[in-house]
């Protein structure tokens, strides 16, 4: 286990009606607010108008730019920090998914900055982040964790790149947590955000070298709280309790508590950010195909079955009179029932429209410009391409 470092400087307001408190802590940000959301959800509900009111009320001016995409795109990004400068813009406030935030983060540090704000994120320059407005959220989707995280994830059409920026700038100053706000969520974007949430867990739980107990243990929980959660929410919308549970656990699933002792080196991302990059998939849906056949290829090539076997008996129970590799796959065949029986996401890349034509050149991009992924085994080109083709 690693020495570590642990400072999440997000204050949260989590609970219905918390929102009552957005105005003051605009205020302590600034006079000029950038209102960022997505596709208009936001005013069908209502929360657009409870937003407006509080920031209003607040003595505070008010601009906006709506329309960011699920997999946000930098030439929204580069809108958004052209207009902070262009207007003067003292601090953003995010309204909606990890999208919107992921956008936000980056409209917050572009707009100290007179170059692209794909620098920041372009492998072959990836210039640092040195200062950013003040950023405030209001979540309505569990998934990404972005509410209380240091990360971005932005797409580039024009290069087919879906890459993810990082650092302790982009931390939102305040996120507002209310799971009366996810109620609406579709039962699809429901089940793909749990999947996304999962995956955030699994990634970084599913890594050889050994670390705290208490921290596995904690990551067992968070894991069973979702797979008892998210069919509770999807069997009933309104359910404040299971919404609740899946709301603080996304954001606790990626905040970097479950990282401290252990290094991440995530793998199903960087494969499901391609998928994303050249077929504008759902990112949840996503990891939920990739997976499971990430976990059975690792388990035979370079993995080991050390930690399935801890999951397989800590959390789901499984005897250990089995051998090692039969509690291994009595896992990995827990989570493909978990994801395309219980929560309905179908199983295969072609179900949403994905072929062959991309696969090599996919794989080849989601090992990067290191030539490969050092994840919980080390994969290469034509090891990700496998894994693509056993997803399809």
């Amino acid at each position: 286990m690693f020495s570590f470092i642990h400072d999440i400087p997000t204050k949260v307001y989590f609970g219905e009606g918390m929102i009552s408190h957005l105005g003051e802590e605009l205020a302590r940000m600034g006079s000029r607010i950038l209102l960022v959301y997505g596709g208009g959800s936001i005013k069908r509900s209502g929360l657009y108008d409870t937003v407006v009111r509080e920031i209003r009320s607040a003595g505070l001016e008010l601009h906006e730019l709506g329309g960011i995409e699920p997999n946000p795109r930098i030439a929204s990004v580069r809108k958004g920090a052209a207009l902070c400068r262009e207007l003067g813009i003292d601090a953003v406030l995010a309204v909606g998914g990890g999208s919107v935030i992921d956008a936000a983060k980056f409209i917050a540090a572009g707009a100290c900055v007179d170059h692209d704000p794909w620098d920041f994120i372009d492998r072959s320059k990836l210039t640092p982040i040195r200062k950013t407005l003040p950023l405030a959220t209001v979540l309505t989707l569990a998934a990404t964790g972005s509410e209380m995280d240091e990360c971005g994830v932005i797409t580039n059409p024009e290069t087919n790149e879906k890459l993810g920026g990082h650092s302790p700038l982009l931390y939102p100053k305040v996120s507002f947590l209310d799971p009366t706000l996810t109620y609406s969520v579709s039962p699809y974007q429901t089940a793909c955000g749990a999947a996304d949430i999962l995956s955030h867990i699994l990634e970084t739980y599913l890594d050889s070298r050994p670390c705290m107990d208490m921290i596995d243990t904690f990551m067992e929980g968070l894991i069973k709280t979702v797979m008892r959660a998210a069919p509770a929410a999807l069997k009933n919308p309104c359910d404040y309790n299971a919404r609740a549970e899946l709301m603080w656990a996304s954001s606790w699933a990626i905040n970097g508590f479950i990282l401290n002792g252990r290094t991440r080196a995530w793998s199903c991302h960087p494969m499901e950010h391609e998928l994303s990059a050249f077929y504008d998939i759902p990112h949840g849906h996503g990891l939920a195909i990739i997976t499971p056949r990430w976990m059975d290829y690792t388990l035979t090539h370079g993995g080991s079955c050390w930690r399935y076997v801890k999951l397989g008996t800590d959390l789901f129970g499984i005897s250990e009179t089995h051998t090692p590799m039969d509690i291994a796959r009595l896992v990995i065949e827990r989570m493909r029932t978990f994801f395309y029986e219980e929560l309905g996401l179908s199983s295969t890349l072609t179900s949403l429209g994905i072929g062959r034509e991309h696969l090599e050149t996919m794989a080849r991009k989601a090992c990067g410009t290191k030539g490969f992924i050092d994840g919980f085994a080390l994969l290469e080109p034509n090891d990700v391409e496998y894994i693509y083709r056993k997803c399809l």
